[in-house]
């Protein structure tokens, strides 16, 4: 979605014109995270220390425009804690990073940041979706925020115009292992959420995240 607005040119197809929705199956939860040694304890703590101490809580991303990226643009409109979003030309150097100490947070999926969480080395700030083992970390809106994190999602797509006795056929072998709880099971091992959604809410989704990525990206001065 986020190319879609970021690099027109890139993405010359329209997902709701030229696709036909076939439903939204999974998602891999956003974590903020901080290393264990961070001043602040939670995510209220963390907003208070970036506005008292501007510049002081850089958080890693996988890259500009990327969903960490819009994430942090996010939490500072949304807070006014002017955290500073520094770029990594993927997750593990910007996790080694943050490891190291040379930035003091990382925005990355909970699956990459999950064995560090674990191991006690960084500790959960916020997240996209709440996640089974790591009922202690919040999302924006059971902390009182009107907007959650966004979060990366998979979606089945069937060409526009194709035959409905086919698309039929799709949804409900989709739906069938969309909501197949052995699959939740392995998937949950690698950080990723069972979350079946049909057709129609997976428009009204797709519509409403476009809507959020590009006002986000116009304050953050990635798009005119």
């Amino acid at each position: 979605m986020s190319a879609r607005i970021l690099n027109p040119e890139s993405v010359t197809y329209d997902p709701l014109k030229d696709l036909t929705p076939l439903g939204l199956t999974t998602r891999t939860p956003i974590l903020v995270a901080v290393r264990e040694d961070a001043p602040y304890r939670s995510f209220p703590e963390m907003i208070e220390f970036a506005k008292k101490n501007p510049g002081k809580v850089r958080v890693g991303t996988v890259g500009t425009g990327s969903v960490g990226h819009l994430n942090v643009e996010m939490i500072n409109a949304l807070t006014g804690a002017g955290l500073t979003m520094v770029p990594f030309k993927g997750g593990a150097p910007g996790i080694t990073a943050l490891l190291g100490g040379h930035v003091e947070g990382g925005a990355f999926s909970l699956g990459a940041l999950s064995s560090h969480v674990k191991s006690g080395a960084v500790r959960g700030m916020v997240v996209s979706n709440a996640f089974p083992g790591f009922p202690d970390i919040p999302t924006l809106p059971q902390l009182g925020y009107r907007q959650n994190l966004l979060g990366v999602w998979l979606a089945f797509f069937a060409p526009a115009g194709v035959p409905a006795e086919v698309t039929r056929t799709l949804l409900a072998s989709i739906e069938k292992v969309a909501k197949d709880p052995a699959v939740a099971a392995k998937l949950v091992s690698f950080g990723i959420l069972q979350d079946y959604a049909p057709p129609e809410k997976l428009v009204a989704e797709i519509r409403e995240e476009h809507r959020t990525v590009e006002e986000l990206a116009k304050k953050a001065g990635l798009v005119k």
